[in-house]
C-alpha cells in the first residue's frame, strides 16, 4: 500500500472529523466502529470487528515473527457542562480542530490508522503489525482491548496511542481502588462508648497518611496512596458500627497490583478489599530499540501518571501520540491540525527505523 503522505494525512483528518460528528460514549461506539471499518473497506484492506473493536493485520503477516500492536480507542467520555461549542460539530479555527474526542484520543487513533496503512503492504518488516481501534477504554469496560487479547495472536510489543505531545511515555502508573472498613461498637450517643468507629478512624487515617512503599521508580517515582472518600453515620444520636473508606493507589512499575494488595491487606489497621487488580502499571525498557528510535527522532522520555489501555497489556508497551493530555476531558476539546500532521510523520519515521 503506497500512498502519498499528504493524501494519507488528509484522509486521516477527514476520518477524525467524521468520528467527532458521531457520539461514541463508552459502550455506544457502534457507529464510529462502522466509520473506521469504512476506512479499511475503501482501501481494500481486510479487517475484522469484534463487538465495537475494529482490527486488521498487515498484508504479509508471518506467524514466525514477533507482533507489534498499534492501538488507540474511539470511545469518549460525555461532554461536560462547560462546553461552549457543539461537541459533535468538528470545526477548524486558527489551526485547531475542535470536537469531543479530537484530542483524547481521536488524533492518535487516526494517526495510527494512517501509519498502519502506510506499512500495510510492505514486505520484509521485522515485526508483524496489528491495528486495533478499541472500544470501552474510558470506562475500562469488559468489551474493550482486554477482550481482544484472547482473540489476537500473541502481542510482543505495543504502541498505545494517547496524547503525549509525541513524547515517549516509557512507563505508566497502574491503579488499585480499595474499599476499607473500620469497625466499632454501635451505641446511643448518650451512653459511654470506648469503641467509637469514628474515633477509631483517626489512627487508621494517620496510618494511611504516613505509610509509604519502599520501592521508588526511576521513571514513575513513588507509589501514591490517597484516602479519597470517607462515610459514616446516619443519625446525630447514634454511634455507627463502621466507617467506610475509599483508598486510591497509583502503582509504579516496581510493584504488581497484587503485591500492593498483599502488602496493604496484611499491614493496614482496617479491613481492605481491592475492587480490581487488572489495571497494572506499564513500562518499556528505556534502551529498547523502539524507544531508541524515538530518541533518535528528538523525542524525550517520561513517566505518565494517567491510565490507558496499556494497563491491560502484559508485554512491554510505549504510550505515544499527538495532542496534549491536559486537554483531555476538558470543555471545548481540540487538537492542532499540525499535531496530527507531525504525529503521522513521526510515527512513520520511528517505525521505519524500528521495523526495517
Amino acid at each position: 500500500m503506497s500512498m502519498d503522505r499528504v493524501i494519507l494525512t488528509e484522509k486521516a483528518l477527514a476520518l477524525l472529523r467524521q468520528l467527532i460528528a458521531i457520539p461514541s460514549f463508552s459502550k455506544e461506539e457502534d457507529e464510529t466502529a462502522i466509520a473506521i471499518a469504512g476506512w479499511f473497506r475503501s482501501l481494500n484492506i481486510p479487517f475484522k470487528r469484534e463487538n465495537n473493536n475494529v482490527y486488521a493485520f498487515n498484508k504479509y503477516f508471518d506467524p514466525d515473527k514477533p507482533t507489534l500492536l498499534l492501538n488507540s480507542h474511539h470511545d469518549t467520555v460525555k461532554p461536560n457542562s462547560a462546553y461552549t461549542r457543539d461537541p459533535f460539530k468538528p470545526s477548524i479555527e486558527d489551526g485547531k480542530l475542535y470536537g469531543l474526542g479530537s484530542n483524547d484520543a481521536g488524533g492518535a487513533l487516526v494517526s495510527l490508522i494512517a501509519t498502519f496503512t502506510h506499512f500495510y503492504g510492505q514486505k520484509n518488516l521485522n515485526h508483524n503489525l496489528v491495528l486495533v481501534a478499541s472500544a470501552e477504554e474510558e470506562n475500562s469496560g469488559a468489551n474493550g482491548l482486554n477482550s481482544m487479547l484472547p482473540i489476537l495472536p500473541k502481542i510482543d510489543l505495543a504502541i498505545v496511542g494517547e496524547p503525549t505531545l509525541m513524547q515517549l511515555a516509557i512507563a505508566e502508573k497502574g491503579l488499585v481502588i480499595f474499599d476499607g472498613v473500620i469497625k466499632g461498637t454501635p451505641s446511643h450517643a448518650a451512653h459511654p462508648n470506648n469503641d467509637n468507629s469514628i474515633y477509631n478512624a483517626i489512627k487508621v487515617l494517620e496510618w494511611f497518611k504516613n505509610f509509604s512503599f519502599e520501592k521508588v521508580s526511576e521513571v514513575l517515582g513513588e507509589v501514591k496512596l490517597t484516602v479519597t472518600q470517607i462515610n459514616a453515620g446516619t443519625q446525630h444520636n447514634v454511634v455507627p458500627a463502621q466507617v467506610d473508606l475509599v483508598i486510591d493507589v497509583r502503582v509504579n512499575d516496581k510493584y504488581s497490583n497484587k503485591e500492593i494488595a498483599d502488602i496493604l491487606m496484611a499491614e493496614a489497621p482496617c479491613t481492605l478489599t481491592p475492587r480490581s487488580l487488572r489495571l497494572n502499571s506499564s513500562a518499556i525498557d528505556k534502551n529498547h530499540p523502539l524507544v531508541l528510535s524515538g530518541i533518535a527522532m528528538g523525542r524525550k522520555t517520561y513517566g505518565s501518571p494517567t491510565l490507558s489501555d496499556q494497563a491491560v497489556l502484559s508485554c512491554q508497551s510505549l504510550k505515544l501520540g499527538p495532542g496534549d493530555s491536559t486537554r483531555s476531558h476538558s470543555a471545548d476539546e481540540y487538537i492542532y491540525v499540525s499535531e496530527i500532521e507531525k504525529g503521522i510523520e513521526l510515527y512513520i519515521k520511528i517505525l521505519e527505523r524500528f521495523l526495517t
